[in-house]
């Protein structure tokens, strides 16, 4: 397989002929199925706490640590993946990351006690995160010239990947019990292994032959690039907290909040696939609108909108539109791939989309962990749930500061701290006025 690398500007593919694009359909098919894999070990469990409540006594606080798990690993992965990323390849990283959410997921379907089930969530939770914070880069690694499209669809097989693992909690968890219904999608993220290991051996068996220049030697430094020192940086991460806090609050209450306004078990497991499978159509839309628009801001708005206006129908509405409102906050996910689409758009390089990949996940997902926790305890029983949805207004209201920060039309490694130079050694010459940009915009 020909070299993969990218060039400033306009990135391109270096290689040709049959075994770049064998290594290019290989790393698609596997891209695809890891975003298919990546979300089953988050909407599994909650339609099933009944079930898991007769077998594994969860209490308020427990049940809060469950629903807090999925942002906290993944804000724990983000800040670990700087280093990893700088040491490791990708692709590696992404192999370790299956493992670790292939191990979650069974380890919690034979766990005996709470803790047991908790640990092994946490543990798939940390491999998701890792696949999070791998995904874009692997994205501007295999395809530059394609970064819209394909963060489309990645982003779209997540929602699908959510809306599965809710729809067919309940009957398979009332033909087969919970365990079998939580553990059996960890095949998928061996399926999902399986085109990385197939590529890895590509490139083994070609470097064994020729190893081309651009392979030898450690990995370009994922953290060369500071994006905490950058208000794209902070941006990107305020986008995260924003839209996380909100979606992961969902995927973990919403069908107990139904349930509480009497909507029967089943019918409630199904309003959450609902509101996971809406993620699509935002999903299609964003990169492509978002991506073409020197200033998206208008298009975070509308998620935070949608969120609003569902919530509101949720809470006050006659449960018996509550599909409506339903699919009305569930078009407000879009955020999420507003998100993703900020980072390939406010980054030129593999190194660059890395940093800020890391450094916005891993801040953002800090915090909104404590959404899905607090969404619990300020619920009392008989007391309602608009304190907890107040609370997810607050950070639909830092959404919207994150969307405003990384508006203007700006890239991270133009805007990053220059380091003194050695002696000896001239810095490269600055853009002159009114360079075109990535994605053909003009600082």
């Amino acid at each position: 397989m020909a070299p993969l690398r990218v060039r400033k500007g306009a990135p391109k593919l270096i290689g040709a002929g049959k075994r770049s694009l064998r290594g290019r359909f290989t790393a698609l098919a596997g891209i695809l199925l890891v975003a298919f894999s990546a979300r089953e070990a988050v909407s599994a469990a909650s339609p099933l706490l009944g079930q898991i409540g007769a077998d594994l006594p969860f209490d308020a606080v427990t049940t809060g640590i469950l629903g807090m798990l999925p942002t906290a690993g993944f804000a724990v992965m983000g800040f670990l993946a700087l280093p990893l990323l700088r040491r490791i390849e990708l692709e590696h990283l992404l192999l370790v990351a299956i493992l670790l959410t292939t191990l979650g997921q069974l380890g919690r379907a034979v766990g005996s006690d709470v803790l047991a089930f908790l640990v092994f969530t946490c543990i798939a939770m940390l491999g998701i995160g890792l696949v999070n914070v791998v995904a874009p880069p692997l994205l501007m690694r295999y395809f530059p010239d394609r970064i819209g499209i394909l963060s489309a669809l990645h982003v779209t097989l997540l929602g699908v990947s959510t809306a599965v693992a809710a729809q067919f909690a309940i009957p398979l968890g009332t033909l087969y019990g919970w365990r079998f219904s939580i553990g059996i999608w960890a095949a998928v993220s061996v399926a999902a292994a399986m085109p990385w290991l197939i590529l890895l051996a590509f490139k083994r068996a070609v470097a064994r032959s020729s190893t081309p220049p651009a392979q030898n030697g450690p990995p370009a430094p994922a953290n060369a690039v500071k994006p905490w020192k950058s208000s794209i940086g902070w941006g990107a991460a305020l986008i995260f907290a924003g839209c996380s806090s909100n979606t992961f609050a969902a995927l973990s209450w919403l069908p107990a909040v139904l349930a509480d306004r009497g909507m029967g078990q089943e019918a409630a497991g199904s309003m959450l696939a609902l509101y996971s499978i809406l993620a699509l159509p935002a999903a299609l839309i964003t990169p492509v609108v978002a991506g073409r628009m020197s200033r998206p801001l208008p298009t975070a708005v509308v998620f935070v909108v949608a969120f609003a206006i569902g919530y509101g129908g949720i809470i006050f509405a006659p449960p018996a539109s509550a599909a409506v409102w339903v699919v009305i906050a569930g078009l407000g996910q879009g955020a999420y791939s507003f998100a993703f689409t900020m980072i390939n758009k406010r980054t030129r390089t593999q190194s660059g989309s890395g940093s800020l990949s890391a450094f916005a996940q891993g801040t953002g997902y800090a915090l909104a962990s404590v959404g899905p926790f607090l969404f619990a305890l300020l619920h009392t029983p008989g007391g309602g749930w608009l304190p907890s949805f107040g609370m997810l207004g607050a950070w639909l209201v830092v959404l919207v500061a994150g969307a405003t920060m990384v508006n203007k039309p700006r890239i991270l490694e133009d805007h990053s701290p220059v380091t003194k130079p050695t002696p000896g050694k001239t810095l490269a010459r600055p853009r002159t006025k009114g360079s075109t940009l990535q994605n053909g915009s003009r600082r």
